[in-house]
């Protein structure tokens, strides 16, 4: 699918599909597009356009690339699922103040996007880019927020509860992978700011913008590393409680083998098939045998009790 701005007497108009309509257009947007729809791009602005290996490839030097007439972007939008996370990639073309998205997504960024291009109202392709890597970071924060309330959570029932469960400890290791995603991700914006910030084919009234954004993301990075370094607290905190459990269990088995300890011998001592043995023969015998495993174990359990 295609979906286009463009401007006409100073007024934004969203149209989709094609054939592209007459007017200044500053942004294209391919979403899921068919091989027609990026070859009627290509040929109608004269661009080439990322391949899906492209967008996908994770070296540094191929997230930005930069000449005289064109910037060509590739990032990855981390997205939470059931199962923990995504990412997906977006590849952004910036041509002569025309912005061109690629994406398989329809992610709410964009949504948002849209629905502030009114507001906003962006001059050209440039603009709108940095309000899409605006309300990225914007996303990304609550991302963050989200996951510092599920650490407080956790916080809250390692607390409360005796009862330390596998599930918790697996909760924590996928947070934990989930704020090194984000992290990855957020430092990945990060390089393609300071990029956009040494280019010379934004304006300099976007330069402050994009410090601002800069800064913003920096931030970002703070908040993941102390969320991270509370995931650790408590995954610390879980095995030192779980080591101190077993520690009581194992101490419960360990007084009462002692306190048996006496009785056993007792009991060993009397079962041993000497002829000679006075005690077998007299009437008071087995109760004093009785009596005295009794005794033995009960003094032996206020000893560990004193100590």
């Amino acid at each position: 699918m295609i979906s286009y701005i463009l401007r006409e007497n100073g007024t934004l108009i969203q149209k989709e599909g094609l054939p592209f309509e007459n007017g200044s257009i500053i942004w294209v947007d391919l979403l899921s597009a068919t091989d027609a729809e990026k070859k009627a791009v290509e040929h109608n602005f004269k661009v080439e356009l990322f391949t899906k290996q492209e967008s996908e490839e994770i070296e540094s030097s191929s997230k930005y690339i930069e000449d005289e007439n064109e910037i060509g972007i590739n990032l990855n939008f981390v997205s939470l699922t059931v199962e923990g996370y995504r990412f997906d990639p977006v590849s952004f073309i910036l041509q002569k103040k025309l912005l061109i998205t690629q994406r398989n997504t329809d992610f709410q960024t964009f949504k948002d996007t849209y629905r502030k291009l009114k507001v906003n109202k962006p001059e050209d392709g440039d603009d709108v880019f940095l309000n899409i890597l605006d309300t990225r970071i914007d996303f990304d924060a609550d991302l963050i927020e989200n996951i510092t309330e599920q650490i407080s959570v956790i916080s809250n029932k390692l607390v409360k509860t005796d009862d330390l469960k596998r599930e918790l400890l697996l909760k924590i290791t996928a947070l934990q992978e989930t704020t090194i995603a984000i992290r990855e991700n957020i430092v990945e914006k990060q390089r393609i700011l300071s990029s956009v910030l040494k280019s010379k084919m934004f304006l300099t009234e976007d330069t402050e913008k994009i410090r601002i954004m800069f800064k913003d993301v920096s931030s970002l990075l703070e908040h993941t590393s102390f969320n991270f370094e509370r995931l650790e607290f408590l995954q610390n905190t879980f095995l030192g409680l779980l080591d101190m459990e077993q520690n009581r269990v194992i101490k419960i088995f360990t007084v009462m083998t002692v306190v048996f300890m006496p009785p056993t011998l007792i009991a060993s001592m009397y079962g041993m098939n000497f002829r000679f043995m006075p005690e077998l023969e007299q009437s008071w015998g087995y109760p004093m045998a009785i009596v005295l495993m009794l005794l033995s174990s009960v003094i032996t359990l206020m000893f560990f009790k004193r100590k």
